[in-house]
């Protein structure tokens, strides 16, 4: 129970959805079930074979971004297989908590009351808003692969999976910078997404709001709400510190590239790539990591292993006070 509250440090909505944790394993294996299951029909009513399907809904419903073709997604040139995508890439990317909520209570309306969903979604659209104008206007696309290929790949990198169907990379000015970014919100907490998770992203954002009104109203109590629920000082003092130590996980990391002879570029997008469980990144491993050196290699494993493990979970198993009785 250490290490399953340890995996999300800070805020936890409905940790344990069933009395007994093995029952909240086996909820949550049903709904990752469910819609691995519904994905892969989608897929193989959408043109690709059971083959192609199943091993494509695996990486989409797990966020995991491989494909059995080299072009990725991208080899089967179909519209309808990215908007498919799309929608269980945002699915997979939500508090299966609240899918387990919203499947019981038979209501959709659940998704729209939560703070975090809402941020989530509000976020991604407005991504997929400026990226699909931006290459509308400098005409990179056509308005109708522009529109497509934006939401697409907005999606895909904003959720950390990693799905592509271009080279985003040589997207015209801020457009690769910007999908880049978007990666450390990831998906919710709670998720199969990698980054910080939105509702910490959430969190730091509503707390520096207060910090500005308090200091505006220096004798006024202003309490951190999500919804209408009261956010815990603990809460708070969770979620900076998982801050801190992200953001000291990541100088060092980008420190080790840059000292293996990186470039700044390839080296910030690396480590923001394998810390986020991203995948692609910009420069030198936009395509992929195979001419990085050894030493960039073992740093970038470990970069993965801290990110997926939502880094205290890896930490904490290497602190004494964990193993004592």
């Amino acid at each position: 129970m250490q290490l399953y509250r340890a995996e999300t440090p800070g805020p936890i909505k409905d940790t344990k959805m069933t009395p007994r944790i093995t029952g909240t394993a086996k909820a949550l294996f049903a709904i990752y079930v469910t819609l691995t299951v519904a994905c892969s029909v989608a897929y193989w009513f959408a043109g690709m074979s059971v083959f192609d399907a199943v091993c494509h809904a695996f990486s989409t419903v797990a966020i995991g971004g491989f494909s059995t073709h080299d072009a990725s997604i991208g080899y089967f040139e179909s519209a309808t297989i990215l908007m498919i995508c799309s929608i269980f890439m945002l699915i997979a990317g939500i508090n299966f908590a609240l899918h387990f909520v919203t499947w019981q209570r038979h209501s959709i309306i659940q998704y729209l009351r939560d703070p975090e969903t809402r941020f989530y979604l509000t976020v991604i659209a407005g991504v997929c808003v400026i990226c699909c104008a931006y290459l509308a206007w400098s005409r990179v696309l056509e308005p109708g692969e522009a529109l497509v290929h934006g939401i697409f790949q907005t999606i895909s990198i904003a959720t950390t999976t990693g799905f592509t169907t271009a080279d985003f990379s040589k997207w015209p000015t801020f457009l690769p910078l910007l999908l880049l970014l978007t990666s450390f919100m990831g998906g919710c907490a709670g998720s199969t997404g990698g980054g910080m998770k939105a509702v910490r992203i959430l969190l730091i954002f509503r707390q520096g709001v207060r910090e500005l009104s308090q200091l505006i109203h220096p004798n006024a109590i202003i309490p951190l709400k999500l919804g209408r629920r009261r956010v815990p000082a603990k809460v708070v003092s969770a979620v900076w510190s998982f801050f801190a130590v992200y953001m000291l996980s990541f100088g060092c990391i980008l420190l080790v590239l840059l000292g293996t002879g990186m470039n700044y570029e390839t080296a910030f997008s690396a480590t923001t790539a394998t810390l986020n469980n991203l995948g692609p990144g910009l420069g030198d491993v936009a395509a992929n990591y195979g001419e990085t050196s050894a030493v960039a290699k073992a740093a970038m494993s470990l970069a993965m292993l801290l990110g997926r493990l939502e880094i205290f979970t890896l930490l904490v198993l290497f602190t004494p006070m964990f193993w004592r009785r």
